[in-house]
């Protein structure tokens, strides 16, 4: 699809993202079959689901990793992803890994920039290998922040990190999302971080959206809060923690 064509499409929907009978196939195996979804400008939306249940392959499809699909795929054209694997390169210092693949020179007054805005600006010459494993995914997130992306692809970015790392991680993705106000698609497996983060949950089943539950919360969220444990409690039978739904 042509970016063009992308760009004039959302401004006559206003969405930030549409899908319309999306099918992905794996040889035999059919992964998503006549998906449908709609995402709006500015929202942060967060995917609940099983291994296996499709979420990946749903976010590479609308990072643009994944053409060979069947139906409609609508995105900005300016979007960028972060995964659970930073995948910075280790012979570039950081600075450079933030603007890898940016037209042009690089240009270390913009990596600067977004290195001070997740709070890495200390750390712009140090090599990848020496980071932690909390510093390697804010370098990771200001890689895809330096796109002034309209639409920003989480795929478990906080999967590796010990509990108080992944608590600061959530908490600054929250922070950059209220200032950047992009859409936000995050992938994950963790209820307790879909409560903090959404303020909208899908739940995803066998390639299919089976619950879609907007969540209407104060911010900042207290993982304690009685609302923000209803909300947990609610999601995790839609997952059929505690059986059948």
């Amino acid at each position: 699809m042509a970016t063009d064509l992308q760009r004039k499409v959302r401004d006559s929907t206003g969405a930030a993202v549409l899908v319309r009978g999306l099918r992905k196939s794996f040889g035999p195996e059919v992964v998503l079959d006549g998906l449908d979804l709609r995402l709006e400008p500015g929202q942060f939306t967060v995917l609940l689901g099983a291994s296996g249940c499709g979420k990946s392959t749903l976010l590479r499809i609308l990072a643009g990793l994944d053409r060979e699909i069947d139906g409609e795929v609508l995105v900005p054209g300016r979007r960028a992803v972060s995964f659970q694997a930073p995948r910075l390169m280790p012979w570039k210092r950081v600075w450079r890994n933030v603007v890898l693949g940016l037209p042009g020179r690089p240009d270390r007054s913009l990596a600067d920039r977004v290195l001070a805005e997740v709070g890495l600006a200390h750390r712009a010459d140090a090599w990848p290998k020496t980071l932690s494993g909390g510093e390697a995914q804010r370098a990771a997130l200001a890689r895809a922040l330096v796109r002034e992306p309209e639409l920003l692809l989480l795929d478990e970015p906080f999967g590796a990190l010990d509990a108080l790392t992944r608590l600061r991680a959530q908490r600054l993705v929250a922070e950059v999302w209220e200032r950047r106000n992009c859409a936000v698609l995050l992938v994950t497996h963790d209820v307790e971080e879909a409560a903090l983060l959404a303020d909208r949950v899908l739940v995803m089943r066998a390639g299919a959206i089976v619950h879609d539950e907007p969540v209407d919360l104060p911010r900042p969220r207290d993982p304690a809060d009685p609302a923000v444990l209803r909300l947990r409690s609610s999601l995790l039978d839609r997952l059929g923690v505690y059986g059948p739904d």
